[in-house]
């Protein structure tokens, strides 16, 4: 287990509002998923559940459990050192909370978790950065680490295509209120991680993501990733077939849904 240290005088709360209205900007429901996430955690492992929380970020989900659940305890766990610098700096002397640096694609990963098993796994918008295979063994690696009757959590870009038209609409009024938002002072990925790289307290941890993940700066390539799955139904049935005993859509929106599979 790792923890990466903060600087004790900078605002960290500010940074990780400053997160959520960044990602709200591409979301604008992510408070709506968020809450049916939290409540499916309840309705599954009760009020002092032990949580998992998969490329943790800034810790924005712990930060929605620890407010909803005060008895659980959390296990954040990321790669990327800066935003794992904010949420310690958000979350220090919460001993609910602990942290853990791991490359979800290492094989051996879970050896850096300071628990074996889990009532929940919860994670949103991360794991889509994931290829087809690592995707899938990493279903099932979650698979091993609940306890019977434990649930995994995933709130992620994954569509229904069955309905084109309706989804196309939808997509052009968010890129409208998008565009307008931006024109009144929103910030986008880029601009974000700009100013992270600008705040002395985070330079240094931000290289690093720099050189170990690229920079958000930089312009993203055209196009999907092909080998990146999007439909729901994917995911429903990898889940199922690498050792969930239910899986099921609870929650959706135009272009994203929260995937629930229970143990």
């Amino acid at each position: 287990m790792t923890s990466t240290p903060a600087s004790t005088s900078t605002d960290w709360q500010q940074w990780q509002t400053s997160w959520d209205r960044q990602q709200e900007w591409y979301m604008p429901d992510r408070e709506e998923r968020f809450r049916v996430m939290t409540d499916a955690v309840e309705a599954v492992a009760g009020r002092t559940p032990l949580v998992l929380d998969l490329a943790c970020g800034t810790g924005s989900i712990t930060a929605r459990v620890l407010r909803a659940l005060p008895g659980a305890r959390t296990v954040c766990v990321d790669i990327d050192p800066a935003l794992l610098t904010i949420a310690c700096g958000h979350f220090a002397g919460d001993d609910r909370v602990t942290f853990a640096e791991a490359d979800l694609t290492d094989r051996d990963w879970t050896a850096r978790l300071p628990h074996t098993t889990f009532d929940a796994v919860v994670t949103a918008t991360a794991l889509h950065w994931l290829d087809t295979e690592p995707l899938r063994r990493l279903f099932g690696t979650l698979a091993g680490l609940l306890r019977e009757g434990g649930v995994f959590l995933n709130a992620d870009h994954m569509y229904d295509e069955s309905a084109p038209r309706l989804n196309s609409a939808m997509n052009a009024l968010l890129t409208t209120r998008q565009e307008r938002q931006r024109a009144e002072g929103a910030l986008d990925w880029a601009d974000w991680w700009g100013r992270v790289a600008d705040d002395p307290a985070l330079a240094e941890p931000a290289a690093r993501r720099f050189a170990l993940l690229g920079d958000p700066r930089e312009p993203r390539l055209a196009g999907a990733r092909p080998d990146r799955p999007t439909s729901v139904q994917w995911h429903l049935d990898t889940l199922r077939a690498q050792g969930f005993g239910e899986a099921r859509q609870i929650w959706c929106s135009a272009s994203d849904s929260l995937v629930a599979a229970l143990r």
